[in-house]
């Protein structure tokens, strides 16, 4: 018995020729983007939930809750692309590049709680409405408005990564609750009209709701290892299938290993074993150049052996 314990594991993970350009890690990531983004955004967030509450204005609470909501989810988005930057360990051998796809779902389903406050919070004023300072509701919500439009531009240089995506997504809330407290705050002060505070509130949750529902199902099929949305799944095992000495295809998965990099596994049936070098550049060069599919992991069976595997799964299902 080997022992393996003062063995150096990088070799496992290494990438040989032939093999799939694909590193498990994100070295090309710009993290200087979310720092940023984030020191932008947190040395405004306490002026603004301070001076929404002295206001007493739920539209600029709401684009103040939106802000701190934004720190939280660009500390998160940075420190998940820091842990996916790390290589592959021999307790995570695939790397660490869900965990942007973890926190931009974390940050989505933070986005629902803090609109669900918010509409509640309109309903109470609809019916009892409260005294707003519009014009520090103006001024706040201006300069609010301008610092999320920085944030905006910052974040839209990162388009590959859907955590940073997922932050953007709160910061184009942002940008919508401060037009709304800026338009709130300039009707209050000319007409007194207080119902329009919690009015814009909502119509500006309702629109960050769409959004929010479309990072949070992006993130989630790519966490349940969803075929990715680029690629026809039925059309690779067909085109799989068409290589010349391919009899079939079947236990064929295909799903991003990490986002942006497809990757795909199953079993194909041939006539003879030694076809199978031949069969496998083809199958992989089609793959690459039609689908974008480099990771690629196959199995060669001929017919005899095809039928033993499925009395192999048959007996662990009975069993």
């Amino acid at each position: 018995m080997h022992d393996t314990t003062d063995h150096d594991p990088t070799h496992l993970h290494a990438h040989l020729k032939g093999d799939a350009r694909h590193t498990h890690s994100f070295e090309g990531r710009r993290q200087s983007v979310l720092a940023w983004a984030l020191g932008l955004t947190l040395s405004f967030a306490g002026v603004e939930v301070a001076f929404g509450f002295l206001s007493n204005s739920l539209a600029l609470i709401s684009d103040a809750g939106h802000m701190v909501t934004d720190a939280a989810a660009l500390g998160l988005a940075l420190l998940a692309q820091v842990i996916a930057r790390r290589p592959p360990s021999p307790r995570h051998s695939f790397g660490f590049g869900r965990a942007e796809a973890l926190a931009a779902f974390v940050n989505g389903l933070a986005m629902l709680c803090v609109v669900g406050w918010i509409c509640y919070e309109a309903v109470l004023r609809f019916s009892t409405p409260e005294a707003v300072h519009g014009d520090t509701v103006v001024v706040v919500a201006v300069i609010g408005l301008a610092i999320n439009l920085v944030v905006a531009w910052v974040l839209s240089k990162d388009k590959d990564s859907v955590n940073t995506r997922a932050a953007l997504v709160h910061v184009m809330g942002d940008l919508l609750g401060s037009v709304a407290a800026i338009v709130a705050g300039a009707v209050i002060y000319f007409t007194g009209w207080m119902q329009i505070d919690p009015l814009l509130s909502v119509l500006v949750s309702l629109l960050i709701l769409k959004s929010t529902f479309g990072v949070l199902k992006d993130s989630y099929h790519f966490l349940m290892e969803g075929v990715p949305h680029q690629i026809d799944y039925l059309q690779v095992g067909a085109d799989v299938e068409r290589i010349p000495g391919v009899l079939s295809v079947h236990d064929l998965h295909v799903w991003d290993m990490s986002p942006g990099q497809p990757a795909l596994i199953g079993h194909v049936q041939i006539n003879e074993l030694q076809d199978w070098p031949q069969v496998l550049r083809a199958i992989k060069s089609m793959l690459l150049t039609k689908h974008g599919i480099d990771h690629i992991t196959l199995q060669a069976e001929t017919a005899g052996m095809a039928g033993l595997h499925q009395q192999d799964h048959s007996h662990d299902r009975i069993s």
